[in-house]
């Protein structure tokens, strides 16, 4: 690659991690947080609850006015907003400062990170060069997030506002070099086209709605809960009918045709809800059964991020080998494994027991989650790339809320009382939801296995051939 694309993957590689070392901070630093500012277990959780709202319920819009107004133009704007809430995050005196400010941080990552997976898959003719960005940019996504529980730990001993000042730094860095390194993108022609706000509106309400649903199932009645996923289905539905007459629709429902782009995303909901659930389960076992210190449980976490050396390395080799649906299906397999190792959890498994597991899981995220992304991306017109990114984010974000609220609601169904013994069945019940998730993913992925037809030619064993298009 030329200096220049490296700059723009700098930058958007900056961006990615930004975002992931942001949420993992935040999870380590919650009880510092609710100890200064008095909060209740209910508004600590809208902390993360009004992130996820404004991350998940924004991102389909984003990812479109990435297309409609220019990607660089977007990525930097958001990015600045991005940076000015984190700061005044940090200055919170109130909790209900604080949620105003995660909330607008959300949507902020909703306009930014859609517009900046688009730069790159605009920035960088599919195939070889392509694949190579995103699994580079995947690998730094996820090695952001592992990076962010130790930092988040780190910072949290000096004061928990270094965890929002901390991302402000970074985000400056980040604004001067977009704006140095990513060329300026052609503003969209629309002349005679009219915005879909109707469509917006709807669809921002759906996925806010279903999102709400999954993240409170747990802490509200059913009826409020199926009242709350009533009507995000009834706003989905309306959505629908508004993209069908509209003559400029936000989303062109037409690419749901393409079977690999569902079964991207139907994976992206499983697998990533997977992960951030047996994640949370395995920092309630490590801290509240084991005892172990915030510190320690980072430190014990971090082995996952080497899917962050192993994705640019490891997985572009594996990929020319035999294709991003195999890839993808053998990730799947290896995650449905590392979970399965963990379901007899002791009282008093040492590391080297719990290692395997993580090691594995390490091993299936950088076999996943860039694979996946090529897949999502792949052959879709470039004026539907933001489109694209949005609706893979959007499978992420709102598997997370999946992923972290069934694994709750089974864990506190399983515990009857507060002590070890109840404490363990809880864990070993919750265990088989990510394992169940993986399962179903990898027969979501084998229906996109077929025969793999020999590639002409070879650029070498570190390259992804550049005459194959892998099978999605």
């Amino acid at each position: 690659m030329r200096a220049r694309d490296w700059g723009v993957l700098f930058a958007m590689c900056g961006a990615i991690f930004l975002e992931g070392i942001d949420v993992a901070m935040l999870n380590v630093a919650l009880p510092a947080i609710r100890a200064e500012l008095g909060m209740s277990t209910g508004e600590l959780q809208w902390v993360m609850s009004a992130y996820v709202l404004g991350y998940g319920g924004f991102m389909l819009v984003g990812g479109r006015a990435a297309d409609l107004f220019g990607r660089r133009q977007m990525f930097v704007f958001w990015l600045a907003v991005f940076l000015l809430f984190s700061g005044l995050g940090g200055l919170a005196s109130e909790g209900w400062m604080l949620i105003v400010a995660r909330f607008v941080t959300g949507v902020a990552a909703a306009f930014m990170t859609p517009a900046g997976l688009s730069i790159i898959t605009t920035s960088f003719e599919e195939g070889p060069q392509r694949n190579k960005a995103l699994l580079i940019y995947s690998g730094t996504a996820a090695g952001g997030f592992s990076i962010g529980l130790v930092v988040g730990g780190l910072l949290t001993s000096i004061h928990w506002r270094w965890v929002f000042f901390a991302p402000v730094a970074m985000s400056l860095l980040i604004l001067i070099a977009a704006l140095t390194l990513v060329p300026k993108s052609r503003r969209p022609e629309r002349t005679g086209q009219r915005i879909d706000l109707a469509g917006g509106i709807t669809i921002t309400a759906a996925i806010v709605l279903l999102v709400l649903g999954v993240e409170r199932a747990t802490h509200t009645g059913i009826g409020w809960t199926l009242g709350t996923f009533a009507a995000g289905l009834a706003f989905l539905a309306a959505f629908i009918a508004i993209e069908r007459r509209v003559a400029a629709p936000l989303v062109r429902l037409g690419i749901f045709r393409s079977g690999a782009v569902v079964r991207a995303n139907a994976i992206g909901v499983l697998f990533v809800g997977a992960f951030f659930g047996f994640q949370f389960l395995v920092v309630l076992y490590l801290q509240e059964l084991r005892g172990w210190s915030t510190l320690q449980t980072s430190f014990a976490m971090i082995v996952i991020g080497l899917d962050a050396v192993l994705s640019p390395t490891l997985t572009p080799k594996l990929v020319n080998r035999f294709g991003n649906a195999r890839v993808t299906f053998g990730g799947l397999l290896l995650a449905a494994l590392a979970y399965a190792l963990f379901l007899p959890v002791g009282a008093d498994w040492t590391y080297l027991m719990m290692l395997p597991g993580l090691i594995l899981l390490s091993l299936a995220f950088s076999l996943v989650y860039g694979p996946l992304t090529i897949v999502a991306t792949d052959g879709i017109d470039e004026a539907d790339q933001g489109l694209a990114g949005g609706l893979l984010y959007t499978s992420f974000q709102f598997g997370a809320a999946l992923g972290l609220s069934t694994v709750t609601a089974v864990n506190i169904a399983a515990t009857a009382s507060g002590t070890p013994a109840a404490m363990l069945d809880g864990y070993h019940a919750a265990l088989v939801v990510p394992l169940a998730a993986a399962l179903i993913a990898g027969l979501i992925s084998a229906f996109g296995l077929r025969p793999r037809k020999r590639p002409a030619t070879e650029l070498g064993d570190d390259k992804i051939l550049a005459t194959h298009r892998s099978p999605s």
